[in-house]
């Protein structure tokens, strides 16, 4: 895909789409019951990340997204260390928000406060 760790929105976007990636969402259950990219989306939580790699495929890309970027670079950095394609889905769920791309729910901070609009 890309030589950088990070995918902007719409690149991520458009990847999903066409089944091209694996989206997996890091952020903690509070913030995926508020809300969440639609569609074929994973959320595994970044503590729980080690333990469900094998139920990822290692032979398609991986995009790992969380609000701001933070969490999902911190797993995108951890796979590429252990062979894996994997990327951070840069700005998070922010950045998709700002770029217009659809949401089911609302985004929240990890304590489950709403972000203003």
């Amino acid at each position: 895909m890309t030589d950088s760790i990070e995918i902007s929105a719409q690149d991520a976007h458009a990847r999903l789409q066409a089944g091209e990636i694996q989206l997996v969402d890091v952020r903690e259950p509070v913030e995926w019951g508020a809300g969440r990219i639609p569609g074929d989306v994973r959320h595994i939580p970044l503590g729980e990340l080690a333990a469900q790699a094998t139920t990822l495929d290692p032979k398609r890309p991986i995009v790992f997204q969380c609000l701001v970027g933070g969490r999902s670079l911190q797993a995108a950095e951890a796979f590429r260390a252990s062979g894996w394609e994997a990327y951070s889905l840069a700005g998070g769920l922010i950045a998709w928000r700002e770029a217009g791309l659809p949401l089911e729910g609302e985004v929240v901070r990890p304590n489950g406060d709403p972000l203003p609009a």
